[in-house]
């Protein structure tokens, strides 16, 4: 059993603690702060969702335009997470992490000074590196550092990702009201306050890399794409990531368009942020109360299968609903249960598919996952400008449905996150460094 010295702290339970009993709560004061900055760094994924309309009016934007704040952010994120458990594994997961906000403070602020499209698309990838340095470590540290073993550490961090993208619509819509340079600022404050939570409440010395304390080889996530497991789960989250992202950035324009038709003139950024506020609530329950129950009745592969077919039928109805106002916003609403589940385990598989370290599979699966929701907001500008206001979500259901399809033929490859594996004293060592659980 991996004491995991790093990440103790006085009076904090041992962390890394594999008790089945081990409430979810009662974590190490390490975990808690790494948890409250990952609230904030999601809140960064939707809190410009808000105000896309408004930017792509006051900009002289296009939206294909104002969604290229999604490809060039989540490009350098998906890009740069094959290189941080390269970089955690020298310097550390504390001064990783801090880089990293450090990074998302300074360019959120540069995009709110910004004077046209192009800058914030800039400066968006700057606060994409930032945030590639970030996510991937955090998940990693907490997975690394949370009692009650690794599946109830994911749940948690999932939890921190669903109330991040919940709060961070809503607060884009508060401060989008005011101006659409708000969420850029708001959001520098909100990380540095997360800078000083990390600084004060995690450790010096933590490490994100297990038991080992030899440092990651620069082609360590490059490599791990040749296991079979790996890759197919890496191209079918890429895919699925798509569709996420699809819905994400695209649906406040049709939200939006639905609204004027109606006459609903003051809906706005506020509109947009109750919308995707109902969006991330859902994420974040079924994230932590949906997917456990699933899994546990019909494993993780089958709940993948199950989950992606339903989110690619519902991305085909709102193809359909785009002049809907009320249809299109309960069908996002809805869409954030599936999501839930599908960020939940997706997440618990990457991290158990292999016996891979965990900063590599985390770094990994990130990496490939990003890229696909970087390709998303491209795609979809295009379509829907070329073809239909409903076209870019038939867009996001094929590949969804190509996320079944990879699955359901890397079946085998992927037994191992279903436990169908003989357990040993490897096996154990394995579920306390990200491996199976």
């Amino acid at each position: 059993m991996r004491a995991s010295a790093d990440n103790e702290t006085p009076g904090d339970e041992t962390p890394g603690d594999s008790g089945a009993g081990a409430s979810i709560l009662r974590q190490p004061r390490a975990v808690w702060a790494v948890a409250f900055a990952a609230v904030i760094a999601f809140m960064g994924i939707g809190l410009v969702d808000p105000i896309l309309p408004a930017i792509s009016a006051e900009l002289h934007a296009t939206p294909a335009q104002s969604m290229l704040l999604f490809t060039s952010y989540l490009f350098i994120t998906g890009g740069m997470m094959f290189f941080t458990s390269f970089l955690s594994s020298r310097i550390g997961a504390k001064t990783t992490l801090l880089i990293g906000l450090v990074l998302i403070v300074a360019f959120a602020a540069l995009a709110g000074f910004s004077g046209s499209v192009d800058q914030i698309i800039g400066f968006r990838a700057g606060w994409g590196l930032g945030n590639a340095l970030f996510i991937s470590t955090a998940l990693s540290t907490i997975v690394g550092a949370a009692s009650g073993g690794a599946d109830k550490a994911i749940i948690l961090y999932e939890a921190a990702l669903g109330v991040g993208i919940a709060t961070g619509p809503l607060l884009g819509g508060l401060l989008g009201g005011i101006s659409w340079r708000g969420p850029f600022f708001g959001t520098a404050v909100l990380m540095a306050i997360g800078f000083i939570a990390i600084i004060v409440l995690l450790p010096s010395g933590t490490s994100s890399n297990g038991a080992s304390a030899e440092p990651i080889r620069l082609s360590a996530t490059f490599r791990a794409l040749a296991r079979p497991g790996v890759a197919i789960l890496g191209v079918s989250a890429l895919l699925y990531n798509f569709g996420f992202f699809i819905l994400l950035a695209y649906s406040p324009f049709p939200v939006e368009a639905a609204a004027a038709k109606l006459g609903m003139e003051d809906f706005g950024a506020m509109g947009l942020g109750y919308v995707f506020f109902g969006w991330g609530i859902c994420v974040a329950i079924t994230s932590v109360f949906g997917a456990p129950v699933l899994t546990k009745r019909i494993g993780r592969r089958r709940s993948l299968i199950v989950t992606l077919v339903a989110l690619a039928v519902l991305l085909g109805v709102m193809s359909f609903l785009v002049e809907s106002l009320a249809g299109i916003i309960v069908c996002i609403i809805v869409a954030g249960m599936l999501l839930g589940v599908l960020n939940t385990v997706f997440t618990e598989s990457a991290m158990e598919v292999s016996d891979l370290p965990r900063p590599v599979a985390s770094g990994t699966y990130s990496g490939v996952r990003f890229i696909g929701g970087a390709v998303a907001p491209i795609v979809a500008g295009a379509v829907s400008e070329s073809i239909s206001a409903g076209s870019p979500y038939l867009f996001g259901a094929g590949a969804v449905l190509l996320s079944v399809v990879v699955i359901s033929l890397g079946w085998k490859a992927l037994r191992r996150v279903d436990g169908h594996i003989d357990e040993s004293p490897v096996d154990e060592a394995y579920a306390l460094t990200g491996g199976d659980a």
